[in-house]
Parts: structure tokens; sequence; C-alpha cells
């Protein structure tokens, strides 16, 4: 097949989140999708903060990716001393990271871009120019890690064409290809019968907004199923496997990820489905032991109670958002990462290819 802009012919047309336009960052408002295709021009890092918080960029990769040139936002010509910008971009380096607490991407990314600012600079513009290379360096590294994630899962899809998926871990969520996403098209291309049961993924429907969306886009034979389905599905032999993405991995294999993948897991344990997450390595935290460790995000009660603006709850009523749930280690068979795929111990295995330190 013909190379396009990294993909092949038949994956080019997917979907584009995160765009660095002219030292401009642009992304794709994913609160609008599947309905209206529409950017976001990012001309201050306080638009860049509002779009990871209200999740108009989401997807651990892509919110890395967004911070790291959102860190840059509007400086390029900025009068500040070089003294002053480096206090300037240590203060936006605390504030974006403060936008989402769970995903390690974000700090990750914004930490590795201040990494750069300790060196010396001869001048402002010096700064920046490394500043940006380095964004962009980020930005190509998570490209290369999820081609890679896709080559090394696709001989699990050969093995278990009939897959399920929570969330959406596909090319909206990272640079490009995607995470869980990226094994099931590379099988497509090759012609395996794969198919996809897409969970709605409540409450903001990110299964049924975006993943079911960017598979229609490319052909891949899907069926939307609401998130209670999954046990039925499995219980009469529509999945071989779930594959998901995640936000966080520890250091002894606790995966953090969307609302209901713990649900997930907790069913593949008793139907023996094998459950794998792909992610790649810069999703892998090894200073923090255990998901016990791990800082749920809460978000706002409306999510729940309302939809796009419609309330459908009654008046008063107590609400628990969390967005993310922990699945154990123990329930985990495989992580797919651009080094391979890791299976336990993980504790062992995911010190042997590093991570956040």
């Amino acid at each position: 097949m013909t190379k396009t802009a990294g993909l092949t012919k038949s994956l080019s047309g997917l979907p584009r989140t995160v765009l660095w336009d002219n030292r401009v960052l642009r992304l794709l408002d994913q609160r609008r999708l599947p309905q209206e295709r529409s950017l976001i021009t990012c001309h201050q890092v306080e638009d860049v903060f509002e779009c990871i918080q209200t999740l108009a960029v989401r997807g651990a990769p892509a919110i890395g990716i967004s911070a790291a040139y959102g860190l840059l936002a509007d400086l390029f010509e900025t009068r500040l001393s070089l003294a002053q910008l480096k206090i300037h971009l240590a203060e936006r380096a605390e504030y974006l990271i403060s936008a989402r607490p769970t995903a390690v991407n974000l700090a990750w990314a914004v930490n590795r871009m201040m990494g750069v600012v300790e060196g010396k600079f001869d001048d402002t513009g010096e700064l920046l120019e490394r500043l940006e290379r380095e964004a962009i360096a980020i930005h190509q590294e998570d490209i290369n890690a999820c081609h890679k994630i896709g080559d090394h899962g696709v001989a699990l899809l050969r093995k278990y064409p009939n897959v399920l998926t929570h969330c959406n871990a596909g090319s909206l969520a990272v640079s490009e290809l995607g995470t869980a996403l990226a094994p099931i098209y590379r099988a497509y291309e090759e012609g395996v019968k794969v198919h996809v049961l897409v969970d709605e993924t409540r409450p903001l429907l990110q299964g049924t907004r975006l993943t079911a969306f960017e598979l229609q886009l490319v052909g891949v034979p899907c069926t939307l199923i609401t998130d209670n389905m999954a046990a039925h599905m499995m219980a009469i032999g529509k999945v071989d496997m779930v594959l998901v993405g995640a936000d966080r991995i520890v250091a002894n294999g606790d995966v953090a990820n969307k609302i209901g993948t713990l649900n997930l897991a907790i069913l593949c344990q008793h139907f023996n489905i094998p459950f794998y997450v792909a992610c790649p390595v810069s999703t892998i935290d090894i200073d923090t032991e255990s998901g016990n460790d791990i800082n749920i995000e809460q978000r706002n009660s409306t999510e729940i109670t309302h939809w796009r603006g419609e309330q459908i709850s009654p008046d008063d009523t107590n609400v628990a958002n969390p967005a993310f749930d922990v699945t154990p280690a123990n329930l985990v068979t495989g992580i797919i990462t651009e080094k391979g795929i890791l299976r336990p111990p993980f504790e062992q295995n995911l010190k042997m290819i590093g991570g956040k330190s």
C-alpha cells in the first residue's frame, strides 16, 4: 500500500487531534464529534488549559502533546528577559499540570519540557526554539510509538479477531493511529476479519461518539453496545479479547483507565477471556507503587445529571462521578507498548523498559 504522511493510504483519513501550525496550537474539538469537525485555536495558555480540562482534547498522550505545545502559547513574541521567561515557564508548567490529575502523560510531557529550561541559553529566542524542537520531538515520538504498538499487537488480533474496547484509544486520543485501536487498524489492513464491539462508555459516550466514528471512517466492522451489555456478549461467545488503552500504569502493573474498565477486567476473568492494555512507555509511571496511590479525578456531577444542557435526573440528586478506575495487575493478561508486549511479572518487566522517573 502507498504510504501517506506516515499512514498507509487506507488509514490516511483518520482524524488528527493536535496540530502545530506556524507556532500556533490547533486542537480538534472532540466535544462536537461526530456531528461537527471544528478546530480550536489556542492563542494563550489558558485556552490550552480549558481544552484539556473540558475534554475538548482528551486521551493521555494527546493531552501530553497538547501541553508541551501549550507551554509555548503566545511566547514567541515575548519581551521577557531570559530569567523572567524561565520563571514564567515554571508557573505555566504548574498551571497546565493541574488541569487533570490522573493521566500521567500530562505531567510527563510538561516536566520533560521544563528539563530543557534548566539548560544554558544566550537569549529567549534560543530557549524558545529549543523548547519548540522538544515539543515536536515529543509529538513525533508518540507517532512512532503508536505505529510500533500496532505492529507488536497485530498478532493478537490474528488470534483474537473479535475484540471489545472501551472509551476511545484511537487516533483521537494520541498523535496518530491510536494505542488500543492501532493493532485493530493494522489487522484490518492485513485482511484479518476483525470485528470490534464498541462500549458506549458512560457518562460522556467516548465510545459512541469517538471510537465508532473512527472505525467507520476507515471501514472497520464494528457494533455499538451499551456498557451493561458486555457480560451478555461475552456469555454468548461474541468476545475473543478485550483491548483498552490506559491513562497511567504504575510500578506493580495496576492500570488506571476510563471508568468501567475494571468491570470488563473482572468479566474477562470470569469468562476466561484475555484482557490486554495498550499504551506508550510514557504512560508508565514507575515512581508510583500501586493503584492505591493514583489520584482519581472526580468530575462535575452535571456530566451525569445532564446531557447536552438538558437535565435528565431529579433535582438535588446525589452524584458520584469518578472519571477513572484502577484495574489490578492480576487481572491484566499483557501490556502492549512500543517496546513489545509485557507479561507478568509486571513489576519486574515494567522496570526493565523504563517509564516516568
